[in-house]
Order: C-alpha cells, then sequence, then structure tokens
C-alpha cells in the first residue's frame, strides 16, 4: 500500500453520552481535540466491516471527548459503534518533524543490520511504556527491537524502504 493509500489510528468510541445519540471519543492526536480535524473517519468495527463518515462534531467533556456523528440521533444506535476504531488517511495528517515517524510509515520496511544482514520487514510497532519496539518479520522468526534512534535503529530511510539497525541477527 502507497503512503497516500495509508490510513492511522487515531482514537476509538469507547462509550455512550446521554441519549441523543453522543459518543465518548478516546482519542490518540496530540492535542487529543484536534482528532475532530482530520475527517472523514473510518470507522473499524472488524478487519473488513467499515464505514465512512465525516462531518463528526466533539468537544472535551470532564476529562474525556465526546462526538456527535451525523445520522446517529439516538442512544440504541450509538451502542452499536463502541468498540469502533477511528481510522484517518495519513495525508490528512501534519508531518512528521526531524527524527519523528508516524508508525505506519514504518511499516513494511526492509531492516538490516549495519553490517548488511537483512533481518525482514517491519510488520508493527508497539509501545512498552519504556519505549517503542518494531516488530521484524521475514520467513521463519519474529525479532523484536528497541525503537531507540541512535543505539538500536542507526537510520531510517523511508524513500528507500530501508531502516538500518545495530542488531545481533541471531537474537
Amino acid at each position: 500500500m502507497t503512503a497516500a493509500g495509508r490510513r492511522v489510528l487515531v482514537g476509538r468510541i469507547v462509550g455512550l453520552y446521554g441519549v441523543q445519540g453522543w459518543v465518548k471519543i478516546e482519542s490518540w492526536t496530540e492535542p487529543r481535540t484536534r482528532i475532530f480535524t482530520y475527517q472523514p473517519w473510518q470507522l473499524v468495527s472488524a478487519p473488513d466491516v467499515e464505514r465512512e463518515i465525516t462531518g463528526v462534531k466533539g468537544r472535551p467533556q470532564g476529562k474525556g471527548l465526546i462526538a456527535q456523528l451525523p445520522g446517529v440521533d439516538d442512544r440504541d444506535t450509538a451502542a452499536a459503534l463502541v468498540g469502533q476504531d477511528i481510522h484517518v488517511a495519513r495525508e490528512l495528517l501534519p508531518p512528521p518533524g526531524k527524527d519523528e515517524y508516524y508508525w505506519v510509515d514504518l511499516e513494511g520496511l526492509e531492516v538490516v543490520t549495519t553490517e548488511g544482514v537483512a533481518l525482514g520487514r517491519v510488520s508493527h510497532l508497539f509501545a512498552t511504556g519504556a519505549n517503542d519496539v518494531v516488530v521484524v518479520r521475514d520467513e521463519s522468526r519474529e525479532r523484536l527491537i528497541p525503537f531507540v534512534q541512535g543505539s538500536y535503529v542507526r537510520s531510517v530511510d523511508l524513500s528507500g524502504g530501508r531502516m538500518v539497525v545495530d542488531w545481533d541477527p541471531e537474537f
């Protein structure tokens, strides 16, 4: 998939608010209210079950966010949306800063060691609290490499499709 065709997970519908179809939103954007500026949303409830929504309005409420989705005007309709992930097109997001990356841009990169040994491709990343971890897979194995730039991740070349890591191929 090209970068232009990629989507980024930016939040999730986590609950109901009131009786008029409003929902509670968990947002992973910075600031969290920016999720409302990135539209249309792709609501995903299962790998092959999604729908596009535009015209979402929302606001902070207490410690969270609430949203009103077009066509959702009662609690029962809103209840069916709880648990759905909110994705937006990658091109809607601002460009990352220097030495910053959207995870979706790293997925699929070829990973090689500083000595040129191919380790596989980036499958996905996940956060651990201490640092993010790159999951690299080839035909026979999976490696978990800390995404620590300068220590383990030596370079990322998005246009060349390659990440160079300081990692023992046997580990």
